[in-house]
């Protein structure tokens, strides 16, 4: 199937093979003609599906083909994001497919200046992509006017739901029309997310493109048994041993994304952090860096890293494990995309086991476990001791691979004094 297919405009498809496209994903097969017939759609994609083409495009498609009344603009079509970095990212798509079309656009997040944001929307434009958060605090200022609102898209909600937003997006709802499209996208079909859908979609078509909490196929997994002190010099270790450059590394906390930063950079090699109390300039510059190969390594927590649109990122590594399983598979879904393949690494310390148990009962399948060097490894878990197959007569940690790069070891004399040193203390 291609997209000739799908009973998209002209200048869309002209737009789509600008940007090099020629085969609509899964959730562009089945989304697409359902938005164009004016149903409300609930969709669950995992991320890297191209579910924002998914809607951006017959979203365009809709508005371009309604007649407007009046002189200035008016705002028709509103997309909801979770965070900046998302909000972003879908302004590019709709900026980008929209090219041959007559329609504008303004994108609107905390962090950043009111008055560029109040300008365009004084000037008139068809969409707003926005946080909840800052577009009512435009709307309550009468910067905003959302009263002619057709068009209703929720991204992400499962996100918007974790970081409390429910309630912002539900008073954002009462100020829009009635009669109007709506469209909810969440990577899973929880309760919760069901619930929220019941009051604002009407007789939505379900559209369910992924198996539900399921890691990528193309993503290889392994997990590295160490100890929690011990972390960061593995890390710094894998990065350079396996010349990695280019790493996106999770952490749990933005006091650890720091840390980490700072002893990486110790270690030589070129890291930015991105995490809530960045300003949107300095996340902006960070991903840029590291987008353009200046910046070898990103690190960052969960909720800045939602929505990251990396091309071909190779590496995503789990310096923390997440407390919550279902955030495992949105973090290795940052690599892997489009059928690429790549590579997620999660560090587990014996503190983690549990973490990790949660993690494969979710996604139901044992995560490989690669050999670490004896002093930095923690042995495995009672349950995992068969994750590894080792050759016959070898012990843990001592693998041809750690003979030939591994740290030294301490020399006979220096053990001896070690242990000497040890006895006079006692």
């Amino acid at each position: 199937m291609s997209f000739d297919t799908l009973g998209l405009s002209t200048e869309l498809l002209q737009a789509i093979s600008d940007s090099g496209y020629t085969e609509p994903t899964a959730i562009q097969k089945q989304a697409i003609p359902v938005i164009l017939s004016g149903k409300d759609v609930l969709a669950s994609a995992q991320t890297g599906t191209g579910k924002t083409a998914g809607f951006t495009l017959p979203m365009l498609q809709r508005l371009s083909e309604a007649k407007e009344h009046g002189e200035k603009k008016r705002v028709r079509a509103l997309v909801l994001t979770p965070t900046r970095e998302l909000a972003i990212q879908v302004g590019k798509s709709v900026e980008t497919y929209g090219r041959h079309l007559p329609l504008k656009s303004v994108v609107i997040y905390g962090g950043a200046s009111f008055n560029p944001q109040i300008t365009k929307l004084r000037d008139g434009v068809d969409i707003i992509i926005a946080t909840p958060g800052r577009l009512l605090d435009l709307v309550k200022k009468k910067n905003a006017d959302l009263s002619a609102v057709e068009f209703l898209v929720l991204d992400e909600a499962d996100r918007m739901l974790d970081m409390g937003f429910i309630p912002d997006v539900r008073e954002i709802v009462s100020l829009l029309r009635k009669r109007r499209q709506n469209l909810l996208f969440s990577a899973t079909f929880s309760q919760d997310i069901r619930k929220l859908a019941g009051g604002i979609l009407t007789k939505p078509v379900q559209i369910d493109v992924a198996v539900r909490n399921t890691s990528p196929h193309e993503v290889r997994q392994e997990i590295h048994l160490v100890n929690m002190e011990h972390k960061q010099s593995h890390l710094s270790y894998i990065i350079g041993s396996r010349r990695w450059e280019q790493v996106l590394v999770f952490t749990t906390t933005k006091l650890s994304a720091d840390e980490l930063s700072k002893q990486l950079r110790l270690d030589g090699l070129k890291t930015e952090t991105i995490h809530g109390d960045k300003t949107q300039g300095a996340r902006a510059r960070a991903l840029e860096g590291f987008k353009e190969g200046r910046v070898r390594v990103l690190v960052a927590t969960d909720i800045a890293a939602r929505g990251l649109d990396i091309d071909k990122l190779p590496h995503v590594v789990n310096y923390d494990l997440p407390k919550v399983a279902e955030d495992y598979v949105h973090r290795i879904g940052r690599t892997g995309r489009a059928g690429n393949e790549g590579l997620a690494l999660s560090l587990v310390s014996h503190e983690e086991f549990g973490l990790l148990k949660d993690i494969e009962k979710l996604i139901k399948h044992t995560i490989p476990q690669v050999e670490t060097h004896d002093e930095w490894a923690v042995p495995a878990p009672e349950s995992k001791s068969k994750r590894v197959a080792r050759p016959s007569g070898q012990n843990r940690g001592k693998s041809n691979y750690k003979k030939s790069h591994g740290p030294k070891k301490k020399s006979d004399a220096t053990r001896s004094k070690s242990r000497g040193q040890r006895s006079r203390k006692r």
